[in-house]
């Protein structure tokens, strides 16, 4: 609506500028006219002639007219259009009957145009503050109060308050301009000013400050009710008292508690004294209780003892016939065991023999299929080396070290290129006395033979 409000605006100066053009365009292309009518009279004739100026009939006057109260129109629309942003309340002003009854909430209001106004009020919460004195970080109004005997006291004070939007229209009509300025700080210091002497300045700083403020709340609030402004809270902030007083105050205030500190001291020693003559009067009967106790303790101990006697002896006797009863029984026990013990070593004895002949039997059996494999293990590996003799020399390569490597090469190989080497390397080798080693014949020999090469050292 504020949109098509300012849009109604352009709208009308839009139509009275094209009617202001039309006429201006019209005379314009008049005056031209004639001037060239009265060029070419003069052209016609030697004297010059004076064309007198042409009829404004010939401008379109009707047009313009529309346009112009075309243009009325919007413009006397546009002031219609009222909106009341958030937070805030309209009074509806008439210029014929004045502010009339009703608020207008946020929103978009039709009016009358060129008759009504709207005025608007701001109804979200304020606060009024003052200060207790003004200094370089602290500005603002001072209120100071005088208390009973005189004294002048600074008080901060702070009030929230808001308009009640219903009676914006009595607020309009009858409180002056602005209102935070003109009605709520006088009502506020007057009001504080009226109680402020029925105090002492004690008082007011201690014991009773919440009662001045409390009180204060009350009649502010009913003061400002009264014209329509919502009082929420009243805030006693600060005190600020004369330097004078507030010195002899404070050293009336130590005297106070130096007082207050020796009072709750000597209270605390009667209490510790009479603490003392209590734990000495309890200390007293507890040891009278246990004297007491002791001796009905003696004495029924004494009765006990003498009860006991009558039943001591049967006792005893009874004890001492346990006592041989015992030693019998333990007598037969321990022939019983030692029978028990004697049995139990012969089954041991028959039990080991048993077992050992059984061992001695197994150990023969062991021996006797130990030699019976060892026997065929000899035939079996005579066979072998009688088929295979340089078999001997394998076994007893491996066995010497295990760094030592086999490989079984032919003799009599012609084309394997190893043979030549290895015959080489055994024709090299001396006998025990220095001699080289005979060669042997390779016909003789087996078709096959064992190369013993040393193994190269393993990497750790």
């Amino acid at each position: 609506m504020l949109a098509l409000k300012y849009l109604l605006m352009l709208l009308g100066a839009g139509l009275f500028g094209s009617a202001g053009a039309v006429v201006v365009y019209d005379v314009y292309v008049s005056e031209r006219l004639r001037r060239l009518i009265q060029r070419k009279a003069n052209g016609d004739s030697d004297a010059a002639v004076t064309l007198p100026p042409l009829p404004l009939a010939s401008v379109r006057w009707k047009l313009a007219q529309k346009l112009a109260a075309a243009g009325i129109l919007p413009l006397l629309l546009a002031p219609s259009i009222v909106v009341v942003p958030d937070g805030s309340a309209g009074v509806r002003i008439s210029q014929i009957r004045g502010a009339r009854p009703g608020t207008l909430y946020p929103g978009v209001h039709i009016v009358t145009p060129l008759i009504d106004s709207v005025a608007l009020y701001d109804t979200r919460e304020q606060v009024y503050s003052t200060v207790a004195a003004e200094t370089d970080k602290k500005k603002g109004e001072v209120l100071s109060v005088q208390a009973r005997e005189g004294l002048n006291i600074g008080l901060a004070v702070s009030v929230r308050y808001r308009l009640d939007p219903r009676r914006l229209d009595s607020i309009h009509t009858n409180l002056p301009q602005p209102v935070g300025e003109q009605v709520v700080a006088p009502v506020v210091s007057t009001i504080y000013r009226q109680l402020a002497p029925n105090y002492m300045t004690r008082e007011i700083f201690a014991t009773k400050r919440e009662e001045l403020r409390s009180k204060a709340a009350e009649a502010i609030t009913a003061r400002l009710a009264s014209d329509g402004i919502v009082v929420r809270e009243v805030l006693l902030r600060d005190l600020q008292l004369p330097e004078e007083y507030a010195k002899g105050l404070e050293g009336l205030l130590l005297k106070e508690q130096e007082d207050e500190r020796l009072t709750t001291e000597q209270d605390i020693k009667f209490k510790e004294v009479k603490i003392a003559e209590l734990e000495a009067e309890a200390q007293k009967a507890r040891s009278v209780k246990q004297a007491e106790a002791q001796a009905q303790v003696r004495v029924l101990q004494a009765k006990a003892e003498a009860d006991a006697m009558q039943y001591t002896l049967p006792l005893k006797q009874k004890q001492i016939e346990q006592t041989k009863l015992e030693a019998q029984a333990r007598k037969e026990a321990t022939l019983q065991n030692a029978e028990a013990a004697a049995q139990a070593k012969v089954i041991d004895s028959k039990a080991e023999l048993e077992r050992q002949k059984n061992l001695s039997e197994a150990e023969a059996n062991r021996i006797r299929v130990t030699a019976a494999a060892d026997s065929e293990r000899m035939k079996f590996e005579a066979a072998v080396l009688k088929s295979n003799p340089m078999l001997i020399q394998k076994i007893i390569a491996e066995r010497l070290s295990d760094k030592l490597q086999i490989m079984m090469v032919p003799m009599d190989g012609r084309n394997f290129f190893a043979s030549d080497v290895m015959r080489s390397a055994f024709s090299g080798l001396g006998s025990p006395n220095g001699n080289a080693v005979d060669e042997p014949d390779p016909s003789t020999q087996p078709t096959t033979s064992a190369a013993v090469q040393r193994k190269a050292p393993r990497r750790p």
